[in-house]
Parts: C-alpha cells; sequence; structure tokens
C-alpha cells in the first residue's frame, strides 16, 4: 500500500480529471526521486531478481537410451585410458646394478607373466580385443546357424578364400615394424638430449664453482647462479612431460619471489636461462671466463628446441592412421578367411592375433613420446646432488692441495736438496 502523502507537498482534495491508477504511481515515484538524492548512505532492502532459467540440455538422470547405451559401451575403453595414463605419470626410476641382475635374471619370464594383469599395456588391449573377439564369436555364431539350417537358405556362410592375407601379411608385418622402428628413434633422440642437457648443466655448474672466488655479494651471486643452474632442467621435464607439478618441484631450488616469476612466464625454461644469464653478468668476470660460461649455455638452448621438436611433431599421422585401419580391417575379416579351415577355432585364433599384434602397435604408440618413459625426475635429483656435492667438496680438495704444496715446498730446499 503507497502513501501519496509521504511524498507529496501538501495533501489536497481530488483533483477534477483524476488520472488512471498506473500513472498516479508513476507520478509518485518520480515525485520521491525528486526529493531524495540518487546515491543514498541509508541501507535500502536488496531486491533480486532470478533470471528466467533456460534449458541447455536433458538434466542429469534424464538421459536418453542411446546416451546411456554410449556411456556403457565408452565405460571399458574410459577405465583403460585412464589406467594408461596414470601409468604415463608413473616416475621412472634409473637403474642400479641390483636392477640390472633382477632384468637379466633366468625367472624374469616368471615374473613378466605374474605382472600381466597389471601391466597397463596388456589393460589397455582390452577394448579393442575384446571387440574383434566378439566379431569373431558373432560370425561363427552365423555361419553355424547357417550350416544347420537354422537361417532361411538366403544367408550365405561367410567363407574366403586365405590368398589375399598370405599376399598382405608382409606388408602388414612392415607396417608394424616401421612403426615400432620409428618410435624407438624418436625415443633414442629424446634419451641423448637429455643426455647432452645433464652433463651440460653439470659443466655449466663446474665451471661457475671453479671460475668464481671471491667473498660478499660474489657468494650471494654465486648461491643464487648454482640454484638457477639446478632449477633448469627440472623446469625443462616439467615443460615437456604432462601434468607436472613444477611448484611443488622447485620449491627447495628456488626462492619464492622468483618462482613466483617464473610461474608467471609463458616459457619457464627460457625463463630460468634468463636468469643465469642475468647472474652470469653481474659477476666480476673477466671478458674470457664470461665468454666461456656462456658458450656452456649452448647446450640448454639445444636441449630446449629438441624437446620441443619431439613433443610438437609426432610422427606422421598418415602413417599412424594406415596402420591402425591395417589392423582393424584385417582382424575385421579374419574370422571370415579362416572359417573352411578352423571353424569356431577361429574365436581364439583372432584373440591370439588381435593380441599379439595390437599390443605391438601400442608399445609403439606409447614410446613415441619419449619423456615419461625416462628417469627424469631422478636425473634431476641427481644433477642438484651433484651441485651440492662438488660445492662442499670444492674447500676440501683445495685446502688439501694447498697443504701438499706447502709440505713439498718444506721437505725440499730452494736449490734442489732434501731437507733433513
Amino acid at each position: 500500500m503507497f502513501h501519496f502523502h509521504h511524498c507529496s507537498s501538501a495533501s489536497s482534495p481530488s483533483l477534477p480529471n483524476p488520472k488512471p491508477l498506473m500513472y498516479q504511481a508513476m507520478n509518485l515515484s518520480l515525485s520521491c526521486e525528486s526529493r531524495f538524492p540518487i546515491f543514498s548512505t541509508k541501507i535500502r532492502k536488496t531486491i533480486h531478481l532470478k533470471p528466467p532459467r533456460v534449458s541447455s540440455g536433458p538434466e542429469p538422470g534424464t538421459q536418453t537410451l542411446t546416451e546411456k547405451l554410449i556411456l556403457l559401451l565408452r565405460a571399458v575403453p574410459d577405465w583403460a585410458d585412464e589406467i594408461k595414463e596414470r601409468g604415463m605419470q608413473q616416475k621412472r626410476t634409473l637403474y642400479t646394478h641390483e636392477k640390472w641382475v633382477e632384468h637379466r635374471s633366468s625367472l624374469r619370464h616368471v615374473r613378466h607373466l605374474v605382472s600381466s594383469f597389471s601391466s597397463r599395456v596388456i589393460l589397455s588391449l582390452i577394448p579393442p580385443v575384446f571387440f574383434f573377439t566378439s566379431v569373431a564369436v558373432f560370425i561363427a555364431s552365423y555361419n553355424s546357424a547357417v550350416a544347420l539350417d537354422w537361417l532361411p537358405s538366403i544367408f550365405p556362410i561367410l567363407r574366403s578364400s586365405s590368398l589375399p592375407y598370405q599376399l598382405t601379411a608382409p606388408a602388414l608385418a612392415l607396417l608394424l615394424v616401421f612403426r615400432t622402428e620409428a618410435s624407438y628413434s624418436r625415443y633414442e633422440e629424446g634419451r641423448k638430449a637429455w643426455v647432452r642437457i645433464i652433463a651440460g648443466t653439470d659443466d655449466l655448474a663446474r665451471q661457475v664453482i671453479c671460475s668464481v672466488d671471491g667473498s660478499g655479494d660474489e657468494l650471494v651471486i654465486k648461491d643464487l647462479l648454482l640454484r638457477y643452474i639446478a632449477a633448469f632442467p627440472v623446469a625443462l621435464k616439467c615443460h615437456v612431460i604432462y601434468g607436472s607439478d613444477i611448484a611443488r618441484d622447485l620449491r627447495n631450488l628456488i626462492e619464492a619471489d622468483d618462482l613466483s616469476l617464473i610461474l608467471e612466464s609463458k616459457h619457464r625454461p627460457r625463463c630460468v636461462i634468463e636468469f643465469i644469464s642475468q647472474s652470469l653478468q653481474l659477476l666480476k668476470l673477466d671478458d674470457t671466463k664470461r665468454d666461456l660460461l656462456e658458450s656452456k649455455m649452448l647446450h640448454l638452448h639445444e636441449g630446449i628446441g629438441v624437446c620441443e621438436q619431439l613433443m610438437g611433431i609426432p610422427i606422421p599421422l598418415s602413417y599412424t592412421r594406415l596402420t591402425s585401419r591395417f589392423l582393424v580391417f584385417w582382424h575385421l575379416t579374419l574370422p571370415i578367411i579362416l572359417w573352411d579351415e578352423c571353424h569356431w577355432i577361429v574365436v581364439p585364433a583372432t584373440f591370439i592375433s588381435a593380441a599379439s599384434l595390437f599390443c605391438i602397435e601400442e608399445v609403439g604408440v606409447l614410446i613415441e613420446e619419449p619423456f615419461p618413459m625416462l628417469a627424469l625426475d631422478e636425473l634431476c635429483d641427481l644433477v642438484h646432488s651433484n651441485i651440492q656435492e662438488a660445492v662442499k667438496s670444492e674447500t676440501i680438495i683445495r685446502n688439501r692441495i694447498l697443504a701438499k704444496i706447502k709440505l713439498h715446498e718444506l721437505k725440499h730446499s730452494p736449490n734442489g736438496r732434501h731437507r733433513s
């Protein structure tokens, strides 16, 4: 209920030409706004208007039968992919003498067989192998039903000559061999790139430890420079491996303000290299030593280039697709080719063939991305521990060498005679 006397200047009798109620309400609103400022200091009650609800699709729990069927069919592949991706993110370890002894043990076949059900390669083969084995069961059931006259005579038995398979089997073998060989060459190239990165990082740290000898600010810059050098392989590792947590990995190496700047950078390994370059410029070194130290950073730039090339450029996709399509078509028609000779044995034959050939293809796909296969975490930890050990042993080794020089001077006189 509106009270007009609160907003009107004076009460007056009813007007001779009264306006409709809607116009009176509009005049009331304008009159009130003219008396009170727009930005009032009084607390007003806020009215929340809910926008109309727009439906963007079916709500959860109201999926159609087709959507439920798709979700059911995708359950097993999604589960296999999840296991495979978790395996890709597992940390690899460097081999020691004990691991090499276990690796060539005579019981390795038993150990590998027992661990088959936890192998991500085998678990990732469940969807394709199950599908093609089901196709073989369907074709065998259909042919048996036709042979037993359970179906009308217009339905033919699905059979064919094995000659096309005999002619195309070498082509499939060559495709798989070349695919796996190309993937292994990428793995080898990534491994060699990281060997050069680790060697270049260790060499640069050694040169800094030997070249920088001072006190005060020089020691502070030297300590920071060694930290940046140890942080470079960690930053590059997080740059090339999906799901890495660079903030956690660099927490104990880099100070908080430097770490925040690295995290804000678009290219974190190059940001670390910039920290190294600026630190070298601040050191009081002659031009020869500075040029030598900066030349050691060439290996770091080359490592970034090789790693980004391997990450951004896969094996030609046409080759990968051709291999996949060849395998699929081969196993779809395999039960038809083998029916006359094997009959129901086409089911285990298809299972064995799919498990074997798709396993080879799966290994080629996995090692095509080489960096998750390498023990990069342990290599980065090894660089850090090597730098720490070099810093600790620098003073001890130098003092021992100086002590031996003094001892040699004490044992020999200036004219070369031994002092008794």
